[in-house]
């Protein structure tokens, strides 16, 4: 046995069952060894940024890591932005990273690199592998990392891949959540019963229906208010859950939000802050006499914290609030593309409540167009929500990719809402999501601008001309995602209207397969 064929006896004995690749030279024994070996579903992505955005998503939609197979550093390097937002959602990956024969480092080839110094930017465990003995082991223990919800990096040198000698790996036991102390318990219900002005904020893997239920007892039995984090990995809406609204993304109104708040109590969460620095506004959103307290730190238990609190509360769940599903907004009729009356995003997040299938994932990337859909999509069916956590665009279309390979064979239908920008810079996705005849349907937000920066032109104080407005706009030439779709595999069409958008929307989510809407918001 190779060290290859060790680390995928080592993966599948450790409960490892898809890998996100994109091989090169260094991998090929890696590659031979998954072709031999039964047991791992392999998905072909065209770039390490598509590997490393669906592996995220994986996790999220499964709670078990996936691998990916990126090649040597400059591979890295290209995952490194969708790694980024994985690390901020708290998601467990085991990134193999195929690199230079141990004897053939010191001379220095062209894709030589920094491996080690990229991964550890992201990285809550990193490993390189000394020999073929060594890589199985070396690989449980990145497994038994990632598990935990952390980026857990492998780098295989070519060598330790092809000697023989290789031994399997056994998988390593997981420690549960540490849950906070009685004492925490005991010190935030006394605050809680004081009355004053109190916040529970909400993040982390808190915002599930069990979770939400909870902090809305407690809520409800204190008078508190809760919010979640601005940008979140994973939260669960829909009817028959308890809805509820995040920090909103504009320095002004999340200081609005919390005006008035004198303790804010973080579950899993971190103390809010502004997303960039602003001139003569505070970093810190939190008002100036507010006590911040934690009743669950980021690497704790919060829903355990929160079923805690709720018992010594004595706090009965409430009757949740009935948010009825909405009817499509027909919007007006289609006047053509040239004098077509505005799409608004109310519309469009009204129309997507009423028509999203029974526990569909949405992937939101869309940035400025798609920002305020939260507050009109309450009343949906069941429904899982995935944001991108770290703020580095790009990341919705992998995000889709990975959890529609999670969802294969459930029914699941994955809604991928992304705004044109930034699906540039991850197109390449949609070739996997033909290549798998995945269940997605994709809604390009298309306003043919970067947007978000205009919002923040005016944020920072900054006057553009004429140079800086060609900078942020992606027309001359437009975009044409249909024809993008197209030239990869993927069924699409384009709406000018809500009726059409509507149409649309059905007929993908009675199908099949990708299906691709390039919707004129602009």
């Amino acid at each position: 046995m190779n060290g290859a064929e060790s680390l995928v006896h080592t993966l599948i004995a450790c409960g490892i069952t898809t890998v996100f690749a994109n091989p090169g030279t260094s991998e090929m024994h890696f590659v031979a060894a998954l072709d031999r070996i039964p047991g791992i579903d392999c998905v072909l992505c065209l770039d390490e940024t598509v590997a490393s955005g669906a592996a995220d998503a994986f996790w999220r939609t499964t709670g078990r890591p996936a691998a990916t197979l990126l090649h040597c550093g400059p591979g890295l390097a290209n995952a490194l932005a969708n790694l980024h937002n994985a690390r901020r959602g708290r998601s467990g990956i085991v990134n193999i990273v195929g690199d230079q024969a141990t004897y053939h480092r010191p001379l220095d080839a062209p894709l030589t690199a920094d491996t080690e110094g990229w991964a550890r930017s992201v990285s809550g465990f990193l490993r390189t592998a000394t020999s073929a003995a060594t890589v199985g082991r070396d690989a449980a223990d990145a497994i038994a990392a990632a598990r935990t919800g952390t980026i857990a990096t492998l780098i295989l040198p070519a060598d330790t891949a092809w000697t023989e000698g290789g031994i399997p790996g056994t998988p390593r036991p997981v420690p549960n959540r540490p849950v906070p102390s009685p004492a925490t318990i005991t010190d935030i219900a006394t605050l809680l019963r004081t009355g004053e002005p109190a916040m529970l904020l909400l993040g982390g893997r808190t915002l599930t229906d069990h979770g939400l239920r909870l902090a809305h007892a407690i809520t409800a039995t204190t008078g508190a208010t809760l919010l979640a984090e601005v940008f979140n990995a994973k939260m669960e809406r829909g009817q028959g859950r308890p809805p509820i609204e995040r920090i909103p993304y504009p320095i002004d109104a999340a200081i609005a939000a919390l005006t008035g708040i004198r303790h804010l109590i973080l579950v899993e969460a971190k103390p809010p802050v502004g997303f960039f620095a602003y001139p003569g506004k505070p970093g810190a959103l939190t008002p100036p006499d507010c006590t911040i307290h934690t009743l669950a730190a980021l690497d704790q238990d919060g829903t355990a914290a929160l079923a805690a609190l709720a018992a010594t509360l004595d706090a009965p769940e409430p009757a949740i609030p009935v948010t009825p599903r909405p009817t499509p907004d027909r919007g007006a009729p289609d006047l053509g593309t040239p004098d077509r009356a505005p799409i608004a995003p109310e519309a469009v997040a009204t129309s997507l409540a009423a028509l999203l299938p029974h526990d569909a994932i949405i992937i939101d990337e869309g940035i400025s167009f798609g920002r305020g859909f939260s507050r009109f999509t309450h009343g949906a069916a069941p429904h899982t929500w995935m944001q991108v956590p770290g703020g580095a665009i790009g990341g919705g279309l992998p995000m889709a990719v990975g959890a529609a390979v999670a969802a294969t064979g459930s029914g699941r239908r994955v809604v991928s809402i992304q705004a044109d920008g930034s699906a540039m810079y991850s197109i390449a996705a949609l070739w996997t999501a033909a290549r798998r005849n995945l269940d997605l349907t994709i809604i390009i937000l298309a306003n043919r601008k970067y947007a978000i920066l205009l919002h923040e032109y005016a944020g920072v104080g900054a006057n553009p001309g004429r140079t800086a407005m060609d900078m942020l706009d992606l027309g001359n030439p437009n975009l044409d995602f249909v024809k993008l779709a197209a030239g990869m595999g993927i069924n699409a069409a384009q709406a000018t209207s809500m009726p059409a958008l509507n149409t649309l929307l059905a007929s993908s989510f009675d199908h099949k397969g990708p299906f691709l809407i390039e919707l004129l918001t602009g």
